[in-house]
């Protein structure tokens, strides 16, 4: 096993290009095709992210962008994880995770009462990921499996 020595950093605006295109390359290794056109965020991510409130962060290995996750702000109080994508040949090293949780902290930090998640029900890598991060499932829409985490005081 191959050990990878990752760092999770906020997102800058010169990192655009390599997350923009990781995002993009697993969600079409994941449904087999894209349309760029319905990930209309990912065209600015600062002002998409950042500019709003929320957090966007990237993980690097020697200097690459290899993951990235986000949180927006919901509501009050109320915040969303989102865009956590991992590169192909760093998935099942924990980063996925690593980042989740990073989010998670950055939630804490901010006092938020509560994160939301939302995923296909069909994509078990990451429900698994959300339910170890504690996560419990609260609604099934359209195919969607939305999960709630209460964070505590």
């Amino acid at each position: 096993m191959v050990d990878f020595l990752y760092r999770i950093r906020p997102f800058q605006p010169a990192d655009q290009p390599a997350a923009r295109a990781l995002i993009l390359a697993g969600l079409a290794e994941r449904w087999g095709t894209l349309d760029p056109t319905l990930n209309p965020d990912l065209q600015d991510i600062w002002t998409n992210y950042i500019v709003r409130g929320g957090a966007f962060v990237v993980a690097t290995c020697q200097g690459q962008v290899v993951g990235t996750g986000a949180l927006s702000v919901e509501a009050p109080g109320v915040g969303r994880i989102e865009r956590v994508s991992i590169h192909s040949t760093h998935r099942r090293h924990g980063l996925a995770r690593m980042i989740s949780e990073h989010l998670i902290g950055e939630a804490r930090q901010r006092g938020y009462r509560q994160v939301l998640v939302e995923t296909t029900e069909t994509w078990e890598s990451a429900i698994r990921l959300y339910t170890a991060c504690g996560f419990s499932p609260v609604a099934h829409h359209d195919g969607d499996i939305h999960m709630a985490l209460t964070l505590k005081k």
